[in-house]
């Protein structure tokens, strides 16, 4: 039984969402060996042990990794989280029938069009955003160090839900599917993608991504990321790299 809240709908792939392979390979060739943008993160549980948010949770994350990357980390209030998650997904506090989760494109669409809230009297607006082959470790590489990270979804197995460690592939755990969980990745090396869920940092192998991640998305923000550090770590502009995204094309 799933001991933890997850809360990412089924999948939906959209051919017209821009997809980030061909930029990203022409301006980043060779992706470092590893990197991590959160090493020394403190993660909140953003109230994801008692609602179904994580898709919420992921923006949090993002914005944390981002920020405290460039200069000092912003970390989101659980009622902002929480707010977030309402707006978005019509969740009412107190009406558990409508904690439902949320579709991670719906979030990613939301985010660019509306904001979400954040510390300060200013909302927060992704610029763009752009799929990502699971199977495509080159391209997973490069999203994450380029563009600081990588919003995802799993279909996560039920032993995934309980204890703390790692993420692996192992026949005899417990592999049914518990259901879909959103995550963000801040960090990659040969072995290892680097997270962070339900209030802890997290390691998943390889092997594990590949097989239970259903969509991943590289983000472009140019509020968080580019305007903080002034360009990329390629040292791109915000402009550059959303012009290069949206060369990408979509498929309709």
């Amino acid at each position: 039984m799933t001991k933890r809240k997850l809360g990412k709908k089924p999948a939906r792939h959209d051919p017209r969402t821009y997809r980030l392979a061909a930029p990203l390979h022409y301006r980043l060739p060779q992706p470092p060996a590893a990197i991590n943008w959160a090493p020394n993160a403190v993660w909140p549980m953003w109230a994801n042990d008692r609602l179904g948010c994580c898709t919420q949770v992921s923006v949090a994350s993002a914005i944390l990794t981002w920020t405290g990357a460039a200069l000092t980390p912003i970390t989101l209030a659980e009622a902002q989280v929480i707010a977030n998650y309402s707006a978005e997904s019509g969740y009412v506090p107190g009406v558990p029938s409508t904690d439902q989760g949320g579709v991670e494109l719906d979030v990613l669409a939301r985010w660019c069009r509306e904001g979400y809230e954040r510390p300060g009297q200013t909302r927060d607006y992704l610029t763009a955003y752009g799929a990502v082959d699971p199977t495509d470790t080159a391209s997973v590489n490069r999203a994450i160090a380029m563009l600081g990270g990588l919003y995802i979804g799993l279909q996560l197995p039920e032993f995934a839900c309980e204890g703390d460690g790692d993420w692996v592939v192992d026949p005899s755990f417990d592999n049914r599917i518990a259901g879909g969980h959103a995550v963000w990745i801040h960090g990659y090396d040969s072995e290892w993608l680097y997270l962070n869920t339900w209030g802890a940092a997290r390691r998943m192998s390889w092997s594990f991504f590949t097989t239970y991640c259903d969509e991943a998305y590289g983000l472009v923000s140019r509020q968080n990321w580019t305007t903080l550090r002034g360009v990329s770590p390629d040292a791109e502009t915000p402009d550059d790299l959303v012009t290069e995204l949206r060369a990408s094309g979509a498929t309709s």
